[in-house]
């Protein structure tokens, strides 16, 4: 059925998994790397900015020239960003930051995803998974009868220590802009047998309950981890819901962050290792900032036997359940509830 038969029957546009997978096929022919592959990366970013648009949003490219950032290596066989810290003196990229005409200026609810990977790796699931549902959550708001207040960000450098993802932080936050985001990182690869979803080491006794939860499920890599704080509780419940709903249903794993927002939780991390593992993404400076965050993701390493590696191809992942994280998404955008509150 096309979009425009949904419309004249009054129905809400649906995500498509055919788009979801020629995204994540045109974004994964190669790596990625604002210093490594410069080319793709410009080839990606061209690719990200004429969809968006062509779904109708306004684009801006954010440049940023970072210095003396402490962050990792995007070089292949990096495993995790607390592994293999690096400082970097100079690094100059670019984000893109979109909105839709006509959705005012007040605080916005921040949808991102970072657009790089690793050296070595298309980076199908990470993460041209969650370009693909920013770009198909961007479709489907798009054709909302009054324009949402939710702004897109496509990361840059979130390889080398989430530095697209500061740079935005900083500036949107000192604007007061975001009131919550939702970091879509690696979301594309489900496998439903027994015994195909780890745990990190001392997981089941920091967090009792999702251990509990995943080994009822088998250990299946069947579900979305959803990463959220106290501030973030009721969005992460819009998100399982709207998950479960939705056909395919893709259970929602949610798990409460017990940090703070703010510097303390980033030195609690840093302390603990396996809370450090929940901020390994763009989500992250958010957090840092104060300001409510989920991280959407299918745990990468801990499922994904092709994290970080050549094999991260587009055929390993599952479009269908990918649509469905795509619904889900762009439902809990447009219906953010206040911090802390559960619905």
């Amino acid at each position: 059925m096309t979009n425009d038969s949904k419309a004249t029957h009054g129905r809400e546009p649906l995500p498509e998994a055919a788009r979801l997978r020629r995204h994540v096929e045109f974004l994964a022919a190669e790596p990625r790397s604002r210093l490594r592959a410069p080319r793709a990366m410009q080839r990606a970013e061209a690719y990200v900015h004429d969809e968006l648009t062509a779904a109708g949003w306004l684009v801006e490219r954010q440049p940023f020239d970072a210095r003396w950032q402490i962050g990792s290596t995007d070089r292949h066989g990096h495993r995790a960003l607390a592994l293999k810290p690096r400082l970097h003196r100079r690094l100059r990229g670019a984000n893109l930051i979109a909105s839709l005409p006509g959705s005012g200026d007040g605080p916005a609810v921040l949808v991102g995803a970072h657009l790089d990977s690793v050296s070595g790796s298309p980076g199908a699931d990470d993460n041209a998974s969650g370009v693909a549902v920013l770009l198909e959550t961007a479709r489907l708001l798009s054709e909302a009868p009054v324009p949402p207040r939710v702004v897109l960000a496509v990361f840059d450098m979130e390889e080398l220590g989430l530095i697209g993802a500061r740079q935005a932080a900083r500036e949107l936050g000192r604007r007061g802009g975001v009131r919550g985001m939702i970091c879509l990182e690696s979301v594309g690869y489900f496998v439903d047998d027994p015994g195909t979803q780890r745990l990190p080491a001392g997981f089941e006794r920091i967090f009792p309950e999702a251990s509990d939860e995943a080994r009822a499920g088998g250990h299946r890599g069947d579900f979305t981890l959803v990463v959220h704080r106290r501030s973030s509780a009721g969005a992460a419940e819009v998100w399982k819901r709207a998950a479960a709903a939705a056909s395919p249903a893709v259970p929602g794993l949610l798990l409460r962050d017990p940090r703070p927002d703010g510097l303390l939780g980033l030195l609690i991390g840093l302390a603990v290792p396996p809370a450090g593992h929940l901020g390994r993404s763009d989500h992250a400076p958010f957090w840092n900032r104060g300001i409510p965050a989920l991280m959407l993701t299918d745990t990468a390493n801990f499922r994904n036997p092709h994290y970080h590696r050549s094999t991260d191809l587009p055929s390993t992942l599952d479009y269908e359940r990918l649509a469905t994280v795509t619904a889900a998404t762009a439902a809990t955008a447009v219906s953010w509830p206040d911090a802390g509150r559960t619905v």
